[in-house]
């Protein structure tokens, strides 16, 4: 029996997860095991994905919550290694690039355990960001990469990685996509708040570095004001945003902008629905720049550089340097013109990338 320890903490880690999981449950020979930090604790933020991706309440559940970067990783690495010294699992699985990553991947390499990254050797090559580090520790320790663009090959050939451990097979976040994609458009969110396919613009906002001053507050709500004169705008609010709003005094401003629907954090169904419905989606997020290019959907970020530069190469995502009101400005006006990219799909962005993942660690665990 081959014990797997899949790690999950932040929302999107939970959509790559997913399909890990019911793959590895194809395998009789594979215990597989899910490990939640708590990274994201909230119920809407966690408890509402677990029950919507159908995975099983998970086997262990650290508790970890907020603090700093530094209390996250140190709290997480004590906590996971009572969990390590436990199971004596023969492979720890960490995806993405969150603290809990990092924190995981550490514990288990220093009890030589093996470790796999999923979605490993991107890079943004912005090291201000802490999770562009978490990305570069996190590949400089793990035995397994697993990539999802031809840039993460590229990248870690640049820094030396040995080609054996590197393994190109698609996008797991898709994986997610397609499989939920029909259950999402079941759902009633359009309904609920009154909305038309092409009719809304979808806005999401979080990373501290928008969120986190008054200026970029207010270049927010100036983006979210203009945005409304030409389509309805939902904006889910992340609990960030939603606190940094009230702490300068500015969450009634965005309450009164009119043509704007203002939610709570979205379940994955509800706000898969909500994407592949918009005619544009603003964003500072990192995973959506992935899915709106496999649906096709124009895709406006607020980075000036991202580690996921397919979705720019070949799919729909453009990235805006800064919350700049009147960039954003001209640019949806020339999305509503119809000017708009037109976009592929990446390659191996099929559907079937945790079977691949599945298949290649059977037969090198298998081997140990």
């Amino acid at each position: 029996m081959i014990k797997i320890l899949n790690i999950v903490g932040a929302r999107p880690n939970f959509m790559k997860v997913a399909p890990l999981h019911r793959a590895f449950e194809n395998h009789p020979e594979i215990d597989s095991k899910i490990v939640h930090t708590g990274q994201h604790f909230d119920a809407k933020m966690s408890d509402i994905f677990f029950e919507q991706l159908q995975m099983p309440k998970p086997h262990y559940f650290l508790g970890i919550g907020g603090g700093s970067h530094t209390e996250v990783t140190a709290n997480t690495m004590l906590a996971f290694e009572k969990v390590v010294l436990t199971e004596k699992p023969d492979l720890v699985l960490v995806v993405g690039d969150v603290n809990a990553t990092l924190a995981c991947a550490l514990v288990a390499i220093k009890l030589h355990i093996p470790v796999a990254h999923v979605e490993a050797g991107l890079r943004s090559g912005d090291r201000s960001m802490p999770e562009e580090l978490n990305r570069i520790l996190t590949d400089s320790v793990s035995d397994y990469l697993f990539i999802t663009e031809k840039s993460g090959v590229d990248n870690l050939k640049r820094e030396g990685v040995s080609d054996e451990k590197v393994f190109f097979v698609g996008n797991v976040m898709i994986d997610s996509l397609v499989h939920y994609l029909e259950k999402a458009r079941q759902t009633t969110i359009l309904e609920e708040l009154g909305l038309l396919k092409d009719e809304f613009v979808v806005i999401t906002m979080h990373r501290p570095a928008n969120v986190d001053t008054e200026d970029g507050l207010k270049a927010i709500l100036s983006i979210i004001e203009d945005t409304a004169k030409y389509k309805k705008v939902v904006l889910p609010i992340h609990p960030r945003t939603a606190n940094n709003l009230k702490e300068f005094d500015l969450y009634e401003q965005l309450r009164s902008i009119k043509n704007l629907i203002l939610t709570e954090p979205q379940g994955y169904l509800e706000f898969l629905q909500l994407m592949q419905n918009a005619s544009v989606i603003i964003t500072d997020s990192g995973g959506i720049q992935e899915e709106t290019t496999y649906l096709k959907v124009p895709c406006l970020t607020f980075r000036d550089s991202t580690e996921r530069p397919i979705t720019v190469e070949i799919g729909t995502n453009q990235l805006l340097a800064d919350l700049n009101p009147q960039t954003v400005h001209e640019k949806l006006i020339n999305i509503l013109d119809g000017n708009t990219k037109q976009g592929q799909i990446p390659p191996l962005w099929d559907g079937k990338t945790a079977e691949r993942i599945a298949n290649i660690l059977m037969e090198k665990l298998a081997t140990k």
